[in-house]
């Protein structure tokens, strides 16, 4: 079942369907979905695909031969190794003068790695004949770093000729839903955030199983399929995943400032920052500031892959009584009284997630330009303050707040908020809004609907 990505299908299409030469660049980190949006576009339609592997350049280019003669020759039983990278892009270019033929490198990474001049011929020909032909060419990779820097860059021979280019990201919780139509409302959004919104994760949710007994058959089993992922990640991303380890258990324990995380994993400041900024490349950690702060003063770093955030909360410290067979008495007595805290977090994610959804359709009261959190100082009663949501189009902002709990938000909540909004004094106008897991209180919803304050329930969350 092909589910989500319907705008770069969309987009993909319409460029296939003129006759000019096309560049995509699709990339993102691994399990995301990548090679399932490739194999949706070129369903029926001629195309070369081939994956590169961690080998060496003339196995690579052997292999790629052959799925090129394949494919461009059906019917053939010869074996056609081409010489060289330059002879078999001659080729291709010669077949795609008159005819539409997608050719796809995924894992492209590997391919560059096996032989530095590749990209260089592929510029070459993209200059000389590919320009006038009618090839979609389409190179994919999971390495974001070098596909932004060695593809997408400017030091790269390729930089200005992709014609398009997706960065794929993990669902959204409402593109996640569409696998999870089986549980409840609030389950969807714990499981759409314990998967980190990754295809391949949600894929191996069955969906005849309980939520519980699903976090326990991945998480919570040693042949579980997430039981080991962050480290194997790790390790096929990273040269020294010890060292990323450490650092991503700082996060995950609290730590937020870079001079903490220094501290806990024992390294210089300097050095550490260079490992986070790698981690922050791979999607693995995020780089936060208040919305209003414009230089980096109040940096802080959080985990932005959720599911990194409850591996790491939850399974290391607990893998001795996994390990004996006791998942579902760690889930019982660790995760359990512990998910609705992990949730909160999390949850800020989904409102905005929502309020871009809703702002995409033009029905908030502004446009937005800039979303984010904000924590500062409150000067006059000498105490730090905090905002779940921010949307501002520059001159006015929707403060949100975003809560988490088993009990319906009361007045309190949104007082506290109007409190909190006159700390910033550059917005001209105010709106409100509030989200909610147990719904709202009866005077909560009578003063909202005389003051247009916008309230926002699980149900909300999911309507159309």
């Amino acid at each position: 079942m092909f589910v989500g990505r319907e705008v770069e299908l969309s987009k993909l299409n319409k460029r296939y369907d003129g006759s000019r030469f096309e560049f995509a660049v699709i990339y993102g980190r691994r399990r995301v979905g990548k090679t399932t949006l490739i194999q949706q576009f070129c369903r029926e339609k001629k195309a070369i695909y081939y994956i590169g592997r961690e080998v060496n350049d003339g196995l690579n280019l052997a292999n790629f031969s052959r799925e090129v003669f394949r494919e461009l020759n059906p019917g053939s039983s010869a074996e056609v190794v081409f010489d060289s990278w330059e002879s078999a892009f001659d080729y291709i270019a010669e077949a795609s003068i008159k005819e539409r033929i997608i050719l796809v490198i995924d894992e492209y990474p590997y391919v560059a790695a096996a032989n530095r001049s590749v990209s260089s011929i592929l510029q070459a020909h993209i200059d000389t004949k590919l320009k006038d032909s009618k090839l979609f060419l389409v190179l994919c990779g999971s390495s974001m770093s070098f596909m932004e820097n060695q593809v997408l860059g400017y030091q790269s021979p390729l930089y200005g000729r992709r014609t398009v280019q997706f960065k794929i990201k993990p669902f959204t919780y409402y593109e996640s839903s569409q696998m999870l139509q089986t549980y409840s409302y609030e389950e969807q959004i714990q499981l759409h955030i314990i998967t980190g919104g990754v295809p391949e994760y949600l894929s191996r949710i069955e969906t005849d199983l309980t939520m519980v007994e699903n976090i326990v058959n991945l998480f919570l089993d040693q042949a579980g399929h997430l039981y080991e992922e962050p480290a194997n990640l790790l390790k096929q991303e990273l040269r020294e995943p010890a060292t990323y380890n450490s650092i991503i258990e700082a996060i995950a324990g609290g730590a937020s400032r870079l001079s903490v995380i220094a501290r806990k994993t024992n390294m210089p400041s300097n050095t550490c920052n260079k490992y986070i900024r790698s981690l922050v490349d791979l999607g693995i950690v995020k780089k936060e500031k208040p919305i209003t702060e414009k230089h980096g003063k109040k940096t802080i770093y959080l985990l932005e892959d959720q599911m990194f955030r409850f591996w790491y909360r939850f399974i290391p410290k607990n893998m001795s009584s996994i390990a004996s067979g006791l998942g579902l008495t760690v889930y019982k007595r660790f995760i359990e009284p512990n998910l609705s805290a992990f949730m909160g977090l999390s949850f800020e994610g989904v409102c905005s997630e929502y309020l871009l959804k809703r702002n995409s359709e033009v029905k908030l009261p502004l446009l937005i330009g800039d979303i984010g959190r904000w924590w500062g100082n409150n000067h006059v009663e000498k105490r730090q303050e905090e905002i779940d949501i921010i949307a501002t189009d520059g001159t006015d902002a929707l403060f949100g707040e975003c809560k988490w709990r088993n009990e319906p938000v009361g007045i309190g909540v949104v007082e506290d908020l109007k409190r909190k909004s006159q700390l910033l004094k550059m917005y001209t106008n105010r709106y409100y809004i509030l989200f909610s897991k147990s719904g709202f209180s009866k005077e909560l919803i009578r003063i909202a609907d005389a003051e247009g304050i916008l309230l926002v329930d699980l149900e909300s969350l999911f309507r159309r």
